[in-house]
């Protein structure tokens, strides 16, 4: 089984790569460079510049940025980055970087988009994203696409990854005691780990707690969670890096060398061979870790407080920057000049612990236990959101609590599962849910072009920029 449905995963995501990456591309050429030629302008945005409380929308710019950034900084960052790396070696990050950079112009897009078109779910209340886009802007030949977006989003957004991860995380660092590690039980048939079911019962409690009080309570923990987690993190790469200084030119190059010459792939061969391998494994996990032209950002964005489109767009562009071309490389770096991506046999969040503990010996190992817990919890916060925001667009507003309640209970499920059946059931949700973000995206492009030029000139002649 496990076989078969690695099978479907690379399958479907081979064209929704040259869908992602070219997309991309698309965007970043028919911009017209607007989002980076207005880099410094969507960091005012989010320093909240232009907020107004009277605005339509429910979260604040930087609450929305926080509760994307809470699902894209997670654990995609520390074990997603491993498991690329183990899989592609130093080429891996190169098509990650690839990926981020032309993403920012597609999250551009989509996010404006999202304010641009926004609707009302059955309770009245003002929501976007890219169901609510397709609804409201496209005819109703197109509305199929709004499902299949909303239903993928339901099995996407599960908890499944970060909750495995979080558990693994945890209980290689945090549980001394053998007999404890190896403690099963049995139930219906399944041996369970206990430590695993524990772990995972704690989380949805703590994640239930912020979950029920809905976007306002997760914006504001998100808010406040995402800066202190990024900063601690940073800090402690940034020693490895440091202890390790002399080898960082060597790996910079042999990430752009090994990128065209895939000498360290150990996957499968696609796209005709090894290195169109390496780009898949890499496209797929940036795509995992920042979302871009996936839809979830949109989703988040779509509940800002604003009145203009554009500002949402580029404060979502931030998205990926932050976290693929920040987050995932210092991550990267620190498996990569430590060595541990050969010496080591490990995979995922294991990988990155070796490497912590590697330069900083004991107290990196729990420094990344911390990193891990702040990037998980957040993680679980948010993907709430956007699992009970697709459910709500499909069966209305009451529908979507009882989705809640749901997705609660699959942390456990996920705390108990096997990480590969894991992220390829997650990717293949994502890779579909990509089709009708991007194809939308294309179709109403012109409709956003026309926005950022009338905002960029009313901006100047009301010198704001």
């Amino acid at each position: 089984m496990s076989d078969l449905i690695s099978t479907i995963a690379t399958g479907v995501w081979t064209p929704v790569l040259f869908l992602l990456i070219l997309g991309g591309l698309f965007f970043f050429l028919y911009s017209r460079f607007i989002p980076y030629k207005y880099f410094g302008h969507a960091v005012a945005i989010l320093r909240g510049k232009f907020n107004n409380p009277n605005d339509p929308g429910q979260i604040n710019a930087y609450e929305a940025l926080s509760t994307a950034l809470a699902s894209t900084v997670g654990m995609g960052n520390i074990a997603g980055v491993a498991a690329a790396i183990s899989m592609g070696g130093p080429g891996a990050l190169f098509w990650m970087w690839v990926t981020a950079f032309v993403g920012m112009s597609t999250n551009f897009f989509t996010s404006s988009l999202s304010v641009m078109y926004r609707g009302k779910d059955s309770a009245g209340t003002i929501q976007g994203g890219p169901m609510y886009v397709i609804r409201e802007a496209l005819n109703k030949s197109y509305y199929p696409l709004a499902v299949l977006f909303s239903v993928c989003a339901m099995i996407g957004c599960l908890p499944i990854f970060q909750a495995n991860q979080l558990t693994q995380v945890i209980i290689d660092i945090g549980v001394t005691s053998e007999t404890f590690k190896n403690a099963t039980f049995d139930f219906i048939g399944f041996t369970i780990s206990t430590p695993k079911f524990i772990i995972g019962t704690l989380l949805m409690i703590i994640s239930g707690f912020v979950i029920i009080g809905g976007i306002q309570r997760i914006g504001k923990w998100a808010g406040k969670m995402v800066p202190l987690m990024i900063v601690i993190y940073f800090l402690s790469v940034l020693i490895i890096i440091i202890l390790n200084i002399q080898d960082i030119p060597h790996y910079l190059w042999m990430v752009i060398t090994d990128a065209f010459a895939a000498n360290n792939y150990r996957g499968e061969p696609a796209l005709g061979g090894i290195v169109g391998g390496l780009i898949v494994a890499g496209v797929r996990r940036a795509s995992f870790s920042n979302e871009a032209g996936i839809g979830t950002a949109p989703m988040a964005l779509g509940a800002s407080k604003s009145a203009e489109p554009i500002r949402e767009g580029l404060v979502s562009m931030l998205s990926p920057a932050i976290d693929t071309l920040l987050v995932c490389t210092l991550t990267a770096l620190a498996i990569l000049v430590t060595d541990v991506w050969q010496t080591s046999g490990a995979n995922g969040v294991t990988l990155t612990s070796t490497a912590f503990e590697t330069s900083l010996g004991i107290t990196g190992k729990y420094l990344l236990l911390m990193c891990a817990f702040f990037f998980a919890v957040t993680s679980l916060f948010s993907y709430s959101y956007y699992g009970n925001k697709a459910m709500s667009f499909l069966a209305g507003v009451k529908a979507g609590v009882y989705y809640n309640y749901f997705y609660l209970a699959t942390i456990v499920l996920g705390a108990i599962l096997s990480m590969t059946d894991v992220m390829n059931i997650i990717d293949v949700a994502y890779a579909l849910m990509a089709l009708p973000t991007m194809l939308s995206g294309f179709l109403l492009a012109p409709k956003v072009l026309a926005e950022a030029r009338s905002y960029f000139m009313r901006m100047k002649e009301e010198g704001k920029l």
